[in-house]
C-alpha cells in the first residue's frame, strides 16, 4: 500500500501488535546495523590510550561501567523515551526538528513562503509528538511566545540556528565516510588472530578496500533486492555476541556484573586522571549509530522502534559488552593492541564464522549509513541547502529508497582514503566519534527548542535536558576533540568542506530569489499591452518556470521583449519545497488565475515536502493540465464566477486533480515493418469528460476548457531562466568570493532547474539573463 504521508504510514502500522512485531523485526537491519558492530572496536579504541590493567581490574570494569550507563542515558532514556517523540509527520532526523522549528516560528529559510502553505494538512502545530496541551508544563504556552518572540526578532539567531542544523547534517555525511571505514576494517581485523604479522599487514587493508568497493559499486541495485537479508543477519550477529558474552561471563568471571555500578566509573576517572578523560572518545563509540533511530523514523513506527531496542538490542548489546570485560580482567597481559580487540574474546573454533558473521553485519550497517546519508542530502537538496543532485528512486514499492550517483563515488573516494590513510581502528575511532557526539549534541540542543515551542513545555524543562544531556555529551565531545591530530581532524575537514558548499548554495539561492523579488514586474504592466497582449500567440502551453509565488518574473520581461510570441496558454509555473515531509496530492496544486479569463494567463505553485517523491514530466503534466481544468470548473460553480476586480489580486485556489473527471489515451501506432524508423512515436491525447446536468459549463468556462484541450494535443513548451550571478560591483570581497567564484562554480557544475522540474530536454527554452545581486 503506497500511502502519502508519514502519519498515515504509522497510523496503518500500530493497527496490531503483529504488524509492530513484524516492523520491530524489519527495523533491526535498517536501524540497528551500525550500532551493532560497535562492540568490534569499542574496546580496541579505549584500551589504545595509556591505560595499563592492574590485577584490580579497575580500569576494565571502570570502562564496562561507562559503556553500561552511556548506552542506557543515550540510546535508551534520551533517544527512545524522549526525541522519538519529536517526530515530523512520522518522520524523525535533523532536518525534522528544524522543520517543526521552522513551523512554530518564522525562522525558516525558504524565502517564497505563503499563507496557504500553513493550512496544509502535514503542516499542523498543535499536535507535536510531545502531546502537550497549550498550558502545559507550568507556564509553557507564555514561555514558547517569548521564545518565539526572541527568535524572530533576533535574525544572527535565526542564522545559528540554520548553522546548528547545517552542522548536525554535514557530520551526519561525515559519518557516512567514517562508519563504513571502521566498521568493514575493524570487522576484517579479525585475520591478524589467523596471520602472521608480516602477512596481515599486507591482506587486511586490501581486503577492506575491496569489501567497500563493492559496497559502493552495488548501491545503484538498490537495497530492496537484498533487503531481505539485512535482519536476519543482523539477529543472528546479535545472538553470536551476547551468546559469546553470556559464556565468557560464567566461563572467566561471573563477578563482572558488580561494574554495572557507577561507583566504577569515580573509580576509573580518579585512578586514571587524563587518560582515562582521553578514553571516552574510544567508549563514545559504544553509541554509534544510536541517531539512526530517529533518523530512520518515517520507515518504521515509535513503538516498533522502541520494542526492538529494549527488548532486544540493547540487552544483547549489554551481554557482549560484559563478557568482553570478562574476558579481559583474567587476561591482563597485552602483548599487541589486536589482544584487546574483539576476537581475542571469541572462543578459536568459533573465530572463522564470527568473523564472516561480522563483516556481512559491518556491511549491512555500512549500508544504512549510506542510505541514511543519501535520505539527507535529498532532504538538503529540496530545503535549498545544497547543489541539485541525480536522485534516483530504486524501488517503486519501498519509500525512501534513493540512489545520488554523484554523493555515492564522492563517499566512496573519501572511504577509501580514510582506510588507506589510516589503517588503524584508533585514529578511525577517533574520527568516528567526533562526528557521532557532534550530531547529537545538535539533536539536543534543537530537542531543547522543540520542548518549549513545539510541545509547550517551560524553559525550566528544557533547561534541564540540555544541561543533564548536553554536559554527558560535552564530555564525550570535549574527549574526541583533544585528539584533533589523532584522526579527529577528519570529520571538522569534511564538515567545513560541506558547511561551506551548503552556506554558499544557500547564500547564493537567497540572493537570486531576493533579486527576483526587487526586479519582478507588474501585473499591470503585461495587461496594459491588451487584450491581445501585443504579442503573436501560437498553439499550445507554455510553462515560464519562475521562483516567484507572485508577480510576474524579470526573466518573462526579457524573453517577451526580445521575442514577441508566446503561447495561447500561459503558465507562470512554481515548484517550491515546504517544511513538511509530505504534501497531500489533493493539496500540492494551487492554482491561479492572472488577468481577465480571455488572457488564459495562470499561476500555478506545486507543492512537495522534503521527503516527496517528484513525478516523471509525463504525470506531471497530467497533473497540471487537469488541476487547471479543475480550477476552470470550479471557479464556473462560484457566484460571480470568480471574478477579480483589481488586477493585481491574484485568487489562489488549491486544487486537487482527483475530482476532475480526465480521460488520458495513450495511442501507439506500429507500423507492418519491424525496422525502428517504421515506428510511429506515442501520440498523447488527452480529453476531458466535461460535466453535464446541473453542473453545466458555462458557454465561456467550456470554451476556456476546449482551449486548454487543444492547447495540450499541441503539446507544452518549457520556458526557463538562465541565470548569471556576478556581485555588484563595490561588493565586499567575501560575496565576490561567494558569488562569482563559489556558487558560479557550483551552479555550472550541477543539476540546473530543468531536472528539478523532469524538464523533456526537446521541450526546452533557455533565456539567459546577468542577475547583479
Amino acid at each position: 500500500m503506497d500511502l502519502e504521508s508519514g502519519s498515515f504510514r504509522n497510523q496503518a502500522k500500530k493497527e496490531s501488535w503483529l504488524t509492530v512485531l513484524t516492523l520491530a523485526y524489519q527495523s533491526l537491519g535498517v536501524v540497528y546495523g551500525d550500532l551493532s558492530t560497535s562492540p568490534l572496536y569499542v574496546y580496541k579504541s579505549t584500551f589504545a590510550e595509556d591505560i595499563q590493567h592492574s590485577e584490580s581490574n579497575e580500569e576494565i570494569f571502570g570502562v564496562l561501567s561507562f559503556v553500561f550507563w552511556t548506552l542506557t542515558l543515550v540510546p535508551l532514556i534520551k533517544y527512545v523515551f524522549i526525541v522519538l517523540r519529536a517526530d515530523d509527520n512520522g518522520e524523525g532526523g535533523t532536518f525534522a526538528l528544524y522543520s517543526l522549528l521552522c513551523r512554530h516560528a518564522r525562522v525558516g529559510f525558504l524565502p517564497n513562503g505563503q499563507v496557504a502553505d500553513e493550512e496544509l494538512s502535514t503542516y499542523k502545530k498543535d499536535d507535536c509528538g510531545g502531546g502537550s496541551d497549550g498550558g502545559g508544563g507550568g507556564g509553557g504556552g507564555g514561555a514558547a511566545i517569548r521564545v518565539k518572540a526572541i527568535l524572530e526578532k533576533h535574525k544572527v539567531l535565526q542564522q545559528v540556528l540554520l548553522i546548528l542544523a547545517l552542522i548536525g547534517t554535514c557530520m551526519v555525511i561525515g559519518d557516512g565516510v567514517l562508519t563504513p571505514a571502521i566498521s568493514v576494517f575493524s570487522a576484517v581485523s579479525g585475520l591478524e588472530l589467523s596471520m602472521s604479522k608480516e602477512h596481515h599487514k599486507y591482506v587486511e587493508v586490501p581486503v577492506a578496500c575491496l569489501i567497500l568497493v563493492c559496497l559502493f559499486a552495488l548501491q545503484h541495485y538498490g537495497t530492496h533486492r537484498v533487503g531481505f537479508l539485512f535482519a536476519p543477519v543482523v539477529v543472528i550477529w546479535l545472538l553470536c555476541i551476547s551468546s559469546i558474552g553470556v559464556y565468557n561471563i560464567f566461563h572467566w568471571n561471573p563477578s563482572v556484573y558488580q561494574a554495572l555500578s557507577p561507583y566504577y566509573m569515580y573509580k576509573f576517572l580518579k585512578k586514571t586522571r587524563r587518560e582515562g578523560w582521553m578514553s571516552l572518545g574510544g567508549i563514545l563509540l559504544c553509541i554509534t549509530g544510536s541517531e539512526a533511530m530517529f533518523a530512520d523514523l518515517g520507515h518504521f513506527s515509535q513503538l516498533s522502534i522502541k520494542v526492538a531496542f529494549t527488548s532486544f538490542v540493547y540487552p544483547s548489546l549489554i551481554l557482549a559488552y560484559m563478557g568482553q570485560a570478562a574476558y579481559l580482567s583474567r587476561h591482563h597481559v597485552i602483548e599487541s593492541n589486536y589482544h584487546i580487540g574483539f576476537y581475542v574474546s571469541v572462543p578459536e573454533r568459533l573465530r572463522w564464522p564470527v568473523l564472516a558473521i561480522a563483516i556481512l553485519a559491518a556491511v549491512v550497517g555500512s549500508q544504512s549509513i549510506i542510505t541514511g546519508t543519501f535520505s539527507i542530502i535529498k532532504q538538503c537538496s529540496a530545503l535549498g541547502c545544497f547543489p541539485k543532485v541525480k536522485i534516483v528512486h530504486t524501488s517503486s514499492k519501498i519509500h525512501g529508497q534513493i540512489y545520488i550517483p554523484e554523493i555515492n563515488w564522492l563517499l566512496m573516494v573519501l572511504c577509501l582514503a580514510v582506510t588507506i590513510g589510516f589503517r588503524d581502528t584508533k585514529r578511525m575511532g577517533n574520527a568516528s566519534g567526533l562526528a557521532v557526539i557532534t550530531v547529537m549534541l545538535v539533536t539536543t540542543c534543537l530537542m531543547s527548542l522543540v520542548i518549549v515551542l513545539c510541545w509547550r513545555r517551560s524553559v525550566a524543562l528544557a533547561l534541564l535536558f540540555i544541561l543533564f544531556f548536553g554536559s554527558i555529551e560535552a564530555l564525550y565531545f570535549s574527549a574526541s576533540l583533544i585528539k584533533f591530530l589523532e584522526g579527529a581532524w577528519v570529520p571538522i575537514a569534511l564538515s567545513l568542506a560541506f558547511l561551506l558548499v551548503m552556506y554558499i548554495w544557500h547564500y547564493g539561492t537567497l540572493k537570486k530569489y531576493e533579486f527576483d523579488v526587487h526586479n519582478k514586474v507588474s501585473i499591470n504592466w503585461l495587461l496594459s499591452l491588451g487584450p491581445s497582449l501585443g504579442i503573436v500567440r501560437v498553439r499550445g502551453i507554455g510553462l515560464i518556470h519562475t521562483e516567484l509565488v507572485s508577480g510576474i518574473p524579470a526573466i518573462f520581461s526579457h524573453f517577451v521583449t526580445n521575442l514577441p510570441a508566446f503561447h495561447q496558454v500561459l503558465v507562470f509555473l512554481c515548484i517550491k519545497s515546504v517544511p513538511v515531509p509530505y504534501v497531500h496530492a489533493s493539496e500540492r496544486f494551487l492554482i491561479g488565475r492572472i488577468g481577465p479569463k480571455e488572457y488564459r494567463l495562470y499561476r500555478c505553485i506545486v507543492r512537495y515536502g522534503y521527503h516527496d517523491v517528484h513525478a516523471d514530466d509525463t504525470e506531471f503534466e497530467k497533473d497540471l493540465v487537469c488541476s487547471i481544468a479543475e480550477f476552470i470548473r470550479s471557479e464556473n460553480s462560484e457566484p460571480n464566477g470568480g471574478a477579480v476586480d483589481d488586477a493585481e489580486v491574484e485568487r489562489m485556489a488549491v486544487v486537487g486533480t482527483t475530482s476532475m473527471r480526465v480521460l488520458c489515451e495513450e495511442d501507439e501506432e506500429v507500423g507492418t515493418s519491424e525496422t525502428p524508423k517504421a515506428k510511429k512515436k506515442n501520440k498523447k491525447k488527452v480529453r476531458f469528460v466535461l460535466p453535464e446536468g446541473p453542473t453545466k459549463l458555462d458557454s465561456g468556462a467550456r470554451v476556456e476548457m476546449e482551449e486548454l484541450m487543444e492547447a495540450r494535443e499541441a503539446g507544452l513548451a518549457f520556458i526557463l531562466g538562465h541565470s548569471h550571478m556576478r556581485a555588484k560591483s563595490g561588493s565586499g570581497l567575501v560575496k565576490r568570493l561567494a558569488i562569482d567564484y563559489g556558487y558560479d562554480f557550483l551552479r555550472k557544475n550541477c543539476r540546473g532547474p530543468d531536472y528539478a522540474v523532469s524538464v523533456p530536454h526537446a521541450s526546452t527554452l533557455e533565456v539567459g539573463m546577468i542577475y547583479h545581486v
